[in-house]
């Protein structure tokens, strides 16, 4: 793995190097796109709006558009904006991690410690399991500032990227159900529903089976051979009530456990 970023930990006067390493890989298929009379690559260039001429990388700029014209902005401008914040991830407070809505999370990073860093990195990885604390955040990463918290595991400490309080949307504007439409029976009858189909967590159980199913799609089609799947179509149930509905619910959950 390659580091995306390289700095320190700020923990009160102690400073930590540490690098960032991606902890989140995706698996979608690599698809191009083409064009469908040839089957030629499509390109995207980077095109001059006046010329029509392809640009080429180093003769790309940065500019934000202030009073009808454009001020550049160079790499030493995005450091001096704050220096500090470029090269070190600076704990501000120490939280529990159940306070945190789980809408705020966004990414998750390795930290990995320098040489220099591992005993600081060490202590600050058991000092956090000892309290049940993490550590509350905020560094620029990729010219953003990031809001983020150091949770710590057994192993190591790992960084979650926050969404800023800023980022979430209201939902003001949705037509949302009163919780005095649920009659007690029916409310019962769905925890029951959802004790029976209650067990330990356990995330490799889970799989990303679409990739698979495409995949074997792909090979049908490469051998010539042609499958036509219905589609899936969402059907609301006819009966309203909900009582029945859960009922039915309970009763297929229980035959699939004998």
């Amino acid at each position: 793995m390659r580091p995306i970023w390289t700095g320190s930990i700020g923990f009160g006067l102690v400073n930590i190097p540490v690098k960032i390493y991606t902890a989140i890989e995706s698996q979608k298929l690599d698809l191009d796109m083409l064009d469908k009379n040839d089957l030629s690559n499509i390109r995207f260039m980077r095109v001059n709006e006046n010329t029509g001429k392809e640009v080429k990388w180093e003769n790309i700029v940065k500019g934000y558009k202030y009073d009808d014209r454009y001020i550049i902005l160079e790499d030493e401008d995005f450091e001096t904006a704050n220096a500090k914040k470029t090269k070190m991830i600076e704990i501000t407070d120490f939280v529990k991690m159940q306070e945190i809505d789980q809408i705020f999370y966004e990414n998750a990073y390795f930290l990995e410690p320098d040489k220099s860093g591992k005993k600081a990195y060490l202590l600050l990885k058991e000092a956090l399991l000892q309290t049940g604390k993490v550590g509350v955040a905020t560094f620029v990463m990729r010219n953003k500032e990031n809001l983020a918290l150091l949770r710590p595991t057994d192993k190591m400490i790992l960084l979650h990227r926050l969404h800023f309080a800023s980022e979430i949307r209201k939902p003001d504007e949705l037509d949302l159900p009163e919780k005095a439409d649920i009659k007690g029976k029916e409310l019962q009858m769905a925890v029951t529903l959802i004790d029976h189909s209650t067990g330990d967590f356990d995330i490799t159980q889970y799989k990303d089976t679409y990739v698979e199913e495409l995949m074997k799609i792909i090979e049908r089609k490469a051998k010539g051979i042609k499958k036509i799947t219905p589609k899936f179509k969402v059907v609301h149930s006819k009966s309203q009530d909900l009582m029945e509905q859960l009922k039915a619910s309970l009763e297929m959950k229980r035959k699939k456990a004998s």
